[in-house]
């Protein structure tokens, strides 16, 4: 049994939680997140509270209960109090800046990278951190994972784009015989 699919998902009064057979449409001011559940699970509205249920006794309906429901409660904290996730930037001559909806990076090749950011995704630069922050869990996701594609840090120097809680194990390089 689901431990994580029994617990209810409470929204606030301000979002607007509203279904059409199987979507579940959240809606908080100007964004509004749809989860389709491709009747996978069963679920019920009830005031400021939602709540899953199996389809049935099937190995995946029990595995799409637990999904659904965490899928759901991310959609409710992004539309509440939204995500925010940091990289680093480390290395001579590395930089970042934002202009608009497109950040700038330079990352020691011979051009600048403009990476043009999605639909409800803010990005902030300070120093050598670049901020981002949205209110879809998985495209904020996908954006850090990409920007630090452009240059991962390498293990000797750590040059490069790394999350700001991530650690890189450092090796040692080359030594001289004497």
């Amino acid at each position: 049994m689901s431990r994580i699919g029994k617990l209810p998902v409470e929204f606030a009064a301000d979002i607007k939680v509203s279904s059409n057979e199987n979507v579940i449409t959240f809606a908080k001011g100007k964004n509004s997140v749809d989860l389709d559940t491709k009747g996978n699970v069963d679920f019920a509205i009830d005031g400021n509270v939602l709540t899953f249920a199996t389809k049935s006794d099937l190995k995946a309906h029990r595995a799409f209960w637990g999904t659904y429901r965490a899928l759901a409660a991310n959609i409710v904290t992004g539309l509440s109090t939204g995500y925010t996730k940091q990289l680093e930037i480390n290395g001579v001559g590395y930089r970042a800046a934002v202009s608009g909806k497109v950040l700038n990076l330079q990352l020691g090749f011979s051009h600048d990278i403009n990476y043009d950011l999605p639909e409800g995704i803010e990005a902030s630069v300070e120093k050598n951190v670049i901020t981002l922050k949205g209110h879809d869990k998985q495209v904020l996701g996908q954006v850090a994972a990409e920007v630090r594609s452009f240059r991962p840090p390498e293990p000797y120097k750590g040059k490069g784009v790394k999350y700001v809680e991530e650690h890189i194990v450092r090796k040692a390089g080359k030594t001289s015989k004497k």
